[in-house]
């Protein structure tokens, strides 16, 4: 009968510093774990286990949403579609580098840099979709054709330069100066996110519109992110909420979420080694990112589809430099910002402690 050994997990101890999480006392992988090991270890329970597969199983959602909206969508040759296009890749894409991230990067302690280099970059790359899309479909009417309007999307790409870079050089400082590390990393990626949603700051915050009664004894909504609309009052019961702005709602709390909990180390923090394998704060930031990424998805189809007339009555089609060109260009700038980051790897801190564990420490 074929049988497979699973690798064996030990505790934080017994392996190097460079690859200790806080809070978490046990279920670490060999930190020089062979690629089968490494692949093997995703089917048995230790501390990367749920995040490998919280990641990996909305990957595949992802991608089924993509397929399913490319029957109905005609992404080719329709211009309106492509920065959608652009974002649905990229959403597709951070969740599966996390998830590889986690699933190799116990290989050495050069992979495990290496690995959430990648991830950092994917996530950079995510920010520049969510600003591909929030230009397109999600700007507030009075911005439309402005000049942040304009150069929103070319200030994301830069910005995911900026992102990528400061968090892999983030990585570091990561043994000798933790606390320095941890705000580098967070605010690397803070700072795009506040620059994405600043038109959904503004659509929240109450600048998209109002309530205005008609002649006829209905209401009106004007300005803001939608068409204006006349509702009578039964009507308005139902649709004074803004069924785009409630997704945006939703993702917005969840975005607060992920980064209280990547922040904080809640709730390992308070009770070390009693969250190693379920329940810890990276497993409950990877639920609420794409739980908060699927709200974005539905509020942004929401906007591309009812405010497709009128957008297009206002602005000329997406050009394929301006969509395909700046999305590839910032593709190849963080890959090579990577590339930089991990020949600098021989340099940093941990890759000198890397070596089999020793069963004697606690």
């Amino acid at each position: 009968m074929l049988t497979v050994k699973l690798p064996q997990i030990f505790r934080v101890h017994q392996v190097p510093r460079i690859f200790w999480e806080d809070g978490i006392m046990s279920g670490y992988r060999h930190p020089k774990s062979s690629a089968l090991d490494c692949v093997l270890s995703s089917f048995q329970m230790t501390n990367e286990t749920i995040n490998i597969w919280t990641h990996f199983l909305p990957t595949w959602y992802f991608v089924w949403r993509l397929l399913v909206l490319s029957s109905s969508l005609d992404f080719c040759r329709e211009p309106y579609h492509w920065p959608l296009l652009i974002y649905l890749l990229l959403v597709c894409l951070y969740p599966f580098a996390s998830s590889c991230a986690h699933t190799f990067s116990t290989m050495s302690a050069r992979a495990r840099h290496f690995c959430y280099f990648c991830d950092y970059g994917a996530l950079s790359l995510y920010s520049l979709g969510c600003a591909f899309a929030y230009g397109a479909y999600a700007m507030p009417d009075r911005w439309v054709g402005g000049v942040l309007h304009r150069y929103f999307v070319p200030a994301a790409a830069f910005n995911s330069f900026v992102c990528t870079g400061l968090s892999c050089y983030s990585r570091f400082p990561e043994l000798e100066h933790p606390r320095l590390s941890k705000v580098l990393r967070t605010a690397a990626f803070v700072y795009p996110f506040l620059y994405d949603n600043i038109p959904l700051f503004y659509r929240v915050s109450g600048g998209v519109g109002s309530w205005r009664r008609d002649r006829d004894g209905g209401f009106i909504f004007w300005g803001g992110g939608g068409m204006p609309a006349h509702l009578s009052h039964r009507q308005l019961l139902f649709c004074r909420c803004d069924e785009a702005m409630a997704g945006y709602c939703y993702h917005l709390l969840f975005a607060l979420l992920t980064g209280f909990l990547f922040a904080s180390h809640l709730p390992e923090r308070l009770a070390p080694g009693r969250f190693d394998y379920i329940g810890h704060s990276h497993q409950l930031f990877h639920v609420c990112a794409v739980l908060g990424t699927h709200f974005q998805l539905e509020a942004v189809l929401r906007d591309a589809g009812s405010r497709r007339t009128w957008l297009r009555g206002r602005l000329p089609g997406p050009a394929g430099p301006g969509t395909f060109g700046t999305a590839g260009l910032a593709l190849l700038g963080n890959a090579a910002i990577i590339g930089a980051f991990t020949a600098a790897l021989p340099r940093a801190p941990g890759g000198s402690q890397v070596g089999a564990p020793e069963p004697g420490r606690r």
